[in-house]
């Protein structure tokens, strides 16, 4: 059993396509894609017919459900520009999405944690705001009930695995679309991946073992930096450009 793992792709269609061509010439036919799909100040459309039109497993993340559950003014700045681009269609689409589901019966996909889409579980922010790996026990009882082997989860965009006490093992395959990021909550921090490159994760199991591949594609990220900061979000071209947030 051998398939990929993408996520957080944020509207960025110039890394999406290079993700998928590697993910093709890898050999690998099954994909998963652990949401976060549109929202950002990129091509929110263009994205969207892409993963519609992709042969792949898909579970709701935060920006997405907050493109459907709300009105336009009470949506985020990532969201807004996400929703001017998108047609009734592409949101309907979403609305069939489930937020958790399972793959082959062995793997079991969520956006966050398995029961909130905006929470961050393998790592945690601290008062000062710095990012750190979460404890072993509270990553556990996060994953309590779950019987896959194999946990897939995303929303940080940190590409990271944890091996749980039990033998399970949880991979965020990091973020396709964007490589950093600024928040609030639940104190201000900042994610930064350190480099532009598209991210995504391959998983194989061999032997009864699960096995991960992290991979670092690159793409033409200025170009989609540049479009961010056309379309007024500096921040967000920082990332796309450097992988820092400046």
């Amino acid at each position: 059993m051998r398939f990929a793992a993408i996520a957080d792709v944020h509207g960025n269609y110039l890394a999406l396509e290079a993700v998928l061509a590697d993910i093709r010439a890898q050999g690998i036919s099954e994909v998963v894609n652990l949401g976060d799909m549109a929202s950002g100040p990129l091509d929110a459309r263009r994205t969207m017919d892409a993963l519609m039109a992709l042969d792949a497993i898909h579970v709701l993340g935060n920006h997405d459900r907050w493109l459907i559950d709300r009105p336009f003014e009470k949506m985020g700045a990532w969201d807004r520009p996400a929703y001017a681009q998108l047609e009734s269609g592409h949101l309907d689409w979403l609305r069939a999405v489930p937020s958790t589901r399972i793959f082959r019966d062995q793997v079991f996909l969520c956006h966050a944690t398995p029961a909130d889409d905006n929470v961050y579980w393998l790592e945690k922010v601290t008062p000062d705001g710095s990012v750190i790996m979460s404890p072993l026990a509270a990553i556990e009882k996060e994953a309590d009930g779950i019987s896959q082997s194999l946990i897939l989860c995303a929303h940080t965009h940190i590409a990271r695995a944890v091996r749980l006490s039990d033998g399970r093992l949880v991979v965020n395959p990091g973020s396709v679309g964007s490589p950093g990021f600024s928040y609030t909550v639940p104190f201000p921090h900042v994610i930064e991946a350190g480099t532009p490159d598209a991210r995504y994760a391959i998983l194989d199991l061999a032997s009864g073992n699960w096995r991960v591949t992290f991979r670092h594609v690159p793409y033409d990220n200025q170009a989609m930096a540049d479009l961010a900061r056309r379309n007024g979000d500096a921040e967000f071209a920082s990332a796309l450009a450097t992988g820092r947030v400046r």
